[in-house]
């Protein structure tokens, strides 16, 4: 089965966007896909990804799967209840399409950063304040604004500069364990089990 995967991220430019795949192609291959690769599509905002996601659901040779940050703590364990329930969104699970072609980030991409410490540590050098961090080992129960500003008052002494969003978060992406983000994200390990398996069921 071939797949596209459509993500959330990347912006209005087509440099980040590049950094977006580059970094998401990097932390697929480490997770032990690069035989069965997904292409990637950066699709900027999230709602850019939802609608390119539909329409790829009945145009094409290629199965899409959604992924998008959840921003919140998840409302229900279907993923297209939560999308379909926050305020935000209202999406509706589109015709055609199971729970398994839907996945999040909880509830942000940083969620994941914060699995793999020591690689933090390591990519921000001397300055870095691990301290600083939110300390919960369940990162998708951290909130996003403090996940976030845990990372900025985390870096703001380093040679890198405090942390922001930017091409900074794909190549720190593309450096991270998949298998410490595994151990501690269990929305990330459904989304790699379903990848493993070449797509949705």
């Amino acid at each position: 089965m071939r797949l596209t995967l459509y993500v959330e991220g990347g912006g209005d430019s087509k440099d980040l966007r590049t950094k977006c795949r580059r970094g998401f192609r990097k932390f697929l291959e480490k997770a032990g896909l690069e035989g069965q690769m997904p292409r990637i599509s950066a699709c900027g905002s999230r709602r850019n990804a939802y609608d390119s996601f539909r329409t790829a659901l009945h145009v094409g040779d290629r199965t899409p799967i959604l992924l998008v940050d959840s921003e919140e703590p998840l409302k229900a364990a279907n993923p297209w209840e939560h999308l379909r329930n926050r305020k935000d969104d209202g999406w509706a699970r589109p015709r055609g399409a199971s729970a398994q072609h839907c996945h999040l980030m909880v509830q942000v991409m940083e969620s994941w950063f914060l699995a793999d410490r020591p690689t933090l540590v390591s990519f921000f050098g001397p300055g870095f304040q691990e301290g600083s961090l939110p300390g919960n080992p369940a990162v998708e129960q951290i909130n996003k604004a403090d996940v976030l500003k845990g990372l900025a008052h985390a870096t703001r002494d380093t040679t890198k500069g405090s942390y922001d969003k930017g091409p900074l978060s794909f190549t720190i992406l593309g450096e991270i364990a998949p298998s410490a983000v595994e151990s501690a994200a269990p929305a990330a390990r459904r989304l790699l089990k379903v990848l493993r398996a070449g797509g949705p069921a």
